[in-house]
């Protein structure tokens, strides 16, 4: 089993380097874990013994990625890209290394914020460059410690390692998307309009949308490291990796029926917001037609004239008065029945 070096050994090799370097050890093929300087990482690699080290950094600055590149032999374009961030999901090949990017998801005070994680992947070596919103990959690190069937593979399972948490990452943020659907589920069919309702539909599908821009490219690279025919690659890791692929096609379809089902609650709730006025509109057509009739009626009766000879009728009035009360009564059964009251 997996076994990690003295906690004092381990606080001191951590002091000695740079702020920014998180994690650099290097694992022995017994899986025993032993924390070391950045100096001495070509003293590790000039031993072939199985070993393999991991780095992790984050944000780290020019020096430290010129002394990286020098102890591993990266590509200056893979170096220049890792140092500048703001790089599209992608994987390329540089020599006897792979260089790739992914897209990494945090939810911070209900907002989610993005980030990159840069992965350059040798066959004795991986490191990762964190920029922006992201995770720590420690719980990666600590999976493949106890998992001694995963140890066996080398740099290539902590490939898979860290790129299964940044595809996990994105399910609670999912999970979080739901549940708010659905708790705003009752406010969306009512019949009664409420902006704040609108806006918060809105500001869901709009963070979906980047979501979804953040996840479908790293499904082309996960399908580019199952089909590659590069020695880094493994035909054990594909598998994993596989396996990876698979979680993010599901969160994938996931984002995308939750998009549509918000697109669809934007047009329910309009709709109903819609028939709600309709109605309004027509009982307030209905009263008003109501009040016109005898309106009409009696404004007739409100000319000057002399010469009207129902003016001089005994039972004139009575009789104005009962025929406006059986007009009103009509109109209002007629509305009454095509539902307008």
């Amino acid at each position: 089993m997996q076994t990690t070096s003295d906690p004092t050994t381990a606080a001191a090799s951590t002091a000695a380097n740079p702020s920014c370097v998180v994690n650099c050890a290097v694992y022995g093929s017994d899986g025993q874990k032993r924390n070391i300087l950045l100096d001495d990482i070509s003293d590790v690699l000039a031993i072939d013994d199985g070993s393999f080290v991991w780095i992790g950094l984050y944000e780290p600055g020019d020096t430290v990625l010129a002394q990286l590149q020098a102890e591993f032999g990266l590509h200056d374009l893979a170096i220049e890209d890792a140092g500048k961030a703001h790089q599209r999901p992608k994987i390329e090949a540089y020599g006897d290394s792979l260089f790739i990017v992914a897209n990494t998801a945090q939810a911070i005070d209900e907002r989610i914020a993005y980030g990159e994680t840069h992965i350059f992947l040798g066959a004795r070596y991986l490191v990762t460059v964190r920029h922006g919103a992201s995770l720590s990959y420690a719980p990666a690190r600590q999976r493949i410690e106890r998992e001694p069937e995963l140890m066996a593979m080398g740099a290539p399972a902590a490939l898979y390692a860290v790129l299964d948490a940044i595809v996990d990452n994105y399910l609670p943020i999912v999970d979080d998307f739901k549940a708010t659907l659905n708790a705003l589920e009752k406010d969306i069919i009512s019949e009664q309009f409420h902006r704040g309702i609108v806006i918060r539909l809105y500001q869901l599908k709009r963070e979906l949308t980047y979501m979804r821009v953040a996840v479908t490219p790293l499904q082309d690279v996960l399908s580019q490291l199952v089909r590659s025919s590069s020695p880094l690659i493994p035909a054990e890791a594909k598998l994993y990796i596989r396996d990876v692929l698979d979680h993010s096609v599901r969160i994938n379809e996931t984002i995308d029926a939750i998009r549509d089902i918000l697109g669809t609650a934007l047009g329910v709730n309009q709709a109903l917001v819609t028939l709600t006025q309709g109605e309004i509109v027509k009982k307030l057509g209905a009263w008003a037609a109501l009040l016109a009739a005898p309106t009409l009626i009696t404004s007739w009766y409100g000319m000057n004239f002399h010469d009207m000879p129902e003016l001089d009728d005994r039972y004139a009035y009575p009789l104005l008065i009962g025929g406006v009360g059986v007009v009103m009564v009509v109109l209002y059964r007629m509305f009454k029945k095509a539902r307008w009251l």
